[in-house]
C-alpha cells in the first residue's frame, strides 16, 4: 500500500524555543492603586486593596447575623489578536473584574456577586447573598472547610512561578500570528488556504478569605499561540492545527515551528479514505489521550459520585485499570498549568498517587461532595492539579514510532470529534480521523469514521503508553494504545 507523502512527526519535533520577539520577564505580584491606575504588570488594583473589599464583605456579613461567610475578589485581563490569510482580522483587549460572596444562615448558603467594587455594591451583595440564605432550604452538608483542613500560611505563600505576564503590544502579537500563518503557508504548495492564526496573552489575580480561618491569594499567567492550515483543494481538503499555551511566554515554540507543524499535520491527511467497520487495536495520539485520563477523573470526582452518576462508583481500592497504569497528582509543579497552593476553598493541597498498579486509591473531592460521601476532602474542589499517566512498562525509547510498531495492525487517532461520553453508562461514541496503520507503518489517512467501546473496557485495555509525552492542560500524558474497539467506517 502506498504511503502518505507527508508523514505525521511526533509532537516532540516542536519542543519549545524562545520566541523572537520582545518578552516581559517574571514580575513581581502585580502593584496597582485602589483609584485603579494600571501597575507595570497590566493589572488595576492591589492585593492590599482587595483584601480590603473582601474584609469590607465579611464585616457587613457577620452585621447581618451570617453564621459564616467567604468571599473572593478578583481581576483579568488581556490580549487577544487573530489573522487570516495575511491580514488583520480581529483586535481584542478584556478586563474583567468580579467579587462574589456566599453567606451561611446555621445550614442554609446564598451566593451572590458584583462587578462593581464601591462599598454600598458589596454591602448589598452580601444582603443578597444573605437573604437567599436565609430562605433556601437547609443542607446539613452546607458549610465552610473545616478549620483543620484549611492550608497553613506557610503553603499559601509558596511560589510556583505561575505569574509572567507578557508586555505584548497588539501590533507585536499581530506580527507573531503572522509569522506563524506565514511559516505554514510556506510548508508546501499544497496548503492553500488557512483559518487562521492567533496569539493571546492573559493573566489574573484574585484574594478570596472565609471566616474558618483562611486568607490567600495569588497571580498567574497563561498565553498561546495556534494556526489552523487547510491543504489541498475541492473535496480533497484537509484541515488541521496546532499550539502552543505555556505560563511564560518565554516557553511558547517559535511561531514557525507551530506553523509548519500545523501543516505537516494538514498535509498528511490528504488523500484519507473511508475504511469498512472492524474491530481493532486503537492508537490514541498523545493529545487525544488525554481525555481518557479526563474521562477517569469526571467518573471518581465527588460530584458524580454522590450523585451517583458515574461508571466507576465504590471503585476505590479496586482495580480500574492494568496493573502497570500509575496516576499521580501534583499540584507543586514550578509553572505547572494545574498549580495551586491551596484548592478553591483554601484547603491544603498535597503530592498524592491516585492509582497505583491500577487500583483507585482516592478520588477527587471537595469538602461538600467529601462530606456527603462521608470522606474527607482530597483538596480538589476546582478540579484536578497536574495529573501525570504513567506505565511501569514504558521505556525512554517508546516514541510515536515504537508506538506505532506495538500497535502494529490498526487505527492511530489523532483527532476526535463530539462529547461522546455517557458517564453514568461510561458508553463512549466519537467521530474520529486518523491513520490506518500496518505492519507498525502508517498506511494512509482515514475519516469519517466512528470509534466505540466502553470506557471501564478501554481503562482495562490499556496495553502502552508512549514516552512522547504532551501536557494538555492538567494532565501530562503519552499516546495511548487501547487493545480493542469498534471502528464503523463505511
Amino acid at each position: 500500500m502506498s504511503t502518505p507523502t507527508t508523514t505525521l512527526q511526533p509532537q516532540s519535533s516542536i519542543a519549545p524555543s524562545p520566541v523572537a520577539t520582545p518578552l516581559g520577564g517574571r514580575a513581581p505580584y502585580p502593584v496597582g492603586d485602589r483609584g485603579g491606575n494600571p501597575s507595570h504588570s497590566g493589572f488595576a488594583f492591589s492585593p492590599a486593596y482587595f483584601e480590603s473589599l473582601v474584609d469590607t464583605a465579611l464585616d457587613h456579613a457577620k452585621k447581618l447575623g451570617a453564621t459564616d461567610a467567604g468571599a473572593e475578589v478578583s481581576e483579568g485581563c488581556g490580549l487577544s489578536v487573530s489573522v487570516r490569510n495575511g491580514a488583520l482580522e480581529n483586535v481584542e483587549r478584556n478586563r474583567d473584574k468580579s467579587l462574589g460572596v456566599t453567606v451561611y444562615v446555621g445550614q442554609r448558603r446564598g451566593n451572590a456577586s458584583t462587578s462593581d467594587f464601591s462599598k454600598a455594591a458589596i454591602q448589598e451583595t452580601v444582603r443578597a447573598a444573605y437573604d437567599i440564605a436565609r430562605f433556601t432550604a437547609e443542607d446539613p452538608f452546607a458549610s465552610l472547610p473545616d478549620a483543620n483542613d484549611i492550608a497553613p500560611e506557610a503553603d499559601r505563600m509558596r511560589d510556583l512561578d505561575l505569574f509572567h505576564p507578557w508586555a505584548l503590544t497588539s501590533e507585536d502579537a499581530a506580527v507573531l500570528a503572522m509569522r506563524c500563518e506565514a511559516a505554514a503557508m510556506a510548508t508546501d504548495k499544497r496548503v492553500t488556504n488557512s483559518e487562521g492564526a492567533g496569539v493571546s496573552a492573559q493573566q489574573s489575580h484574585f484574594f478570596s478569605a472565609h471566616t474558618h480561618g483562611f486568607r490567600g491569594g495569588y497571580a498567574s499567567s497563561r498565553h498561546s499561540m495556534s494556526v489552523s492550515p487547510i491543504a489541498g483543494k475541492g473535496r480533497d481538503m484537509q484541515r488541521d492545527a496546532w499550539y502552543s499555551s505555556m505560563r511564560h511566554p518565554d516557553a511558547l515554540a517559535t511561531p514557525e515551528a507551530i506553523g509548519r507543524y500545523a501543516a505537516e499535520r494538514a498535509l498528511s491527511r490528504l488523500k484519507a479514505r473511508k475504511i469498512a467497520t472492524v474491530e481493532c487495536p486503537v492508537l490514541f495520539e498523545s493529545p487525544m489521550a488525554a481525555g481518557l485520563p479526563g474521562a477517569f477523573v469526571q467518573a471518581v470526582s465527588g460530584g458524580a459520585l454522590y450523585r451517583k452518576s458515574s461508571f466507576l462508583l465504590d471503585s476505590l481500592g479496586k482495580p480500574v485499570f492494568p496493573k502497570h497504569v500509575n496516576i499521580h497528582e501534583d499540584p507543586f509543579v514550578l509553572r505547572g498549568k494545574g498549580s495551586s497552593p491551596f484548592d478553591d476553598e483554601g484547603v491544603r493541597v498535597k503530592p498524592r498517587q491516585v492509582v497505583e498498579d491500577g487500583r483507585v486509591l482516592g478520588y477527587f473531592l471537595s469538602s461538600y461532595s467529601a462530606r456527603k460521601l462521608g470522606m474527607q476532602t482530597t483538596g480538589n474542589s476546582g478540579g484536578s492539579h497536574n495529573l501525570t499517566f504513567t506505565s511501569r512498562l514504558t521505556r525512554s525509547t517508546d516514541d510515536l514510532d515504537a508506538m506505532l510498531r506495538k500497535l502494529g495492525t490498526g487505527l492511530f487517532v489523532t483527532d476526535l470529534m463530539g462529547q461522546g461520553v455517557n458517564y453514568v453508562t461510561g458508553d463512549y461514541s466519537r467521530g474520529a480521523s486518523g491513520f490506518w496503520v500496518e505492519g507498525g507503518q502508517i498506511a494512509y489517512p482515514v475519516h469519517e469514521i466512528t470509534i466505540a467501546g466502553n470506557m471501564k473496557d478501554m481503562l482495562k485495555g490499556i496495553e502502552a503508553i508512549g514516552a512522547d509525552t504532551y501536557n494538555y492542560g492538567a494532565k501530562t500524558v503519552g499516546s495511548i494504545l487501547v487493545n480493542r474497539m469498534k471502528v464503523a467506517g463505511s
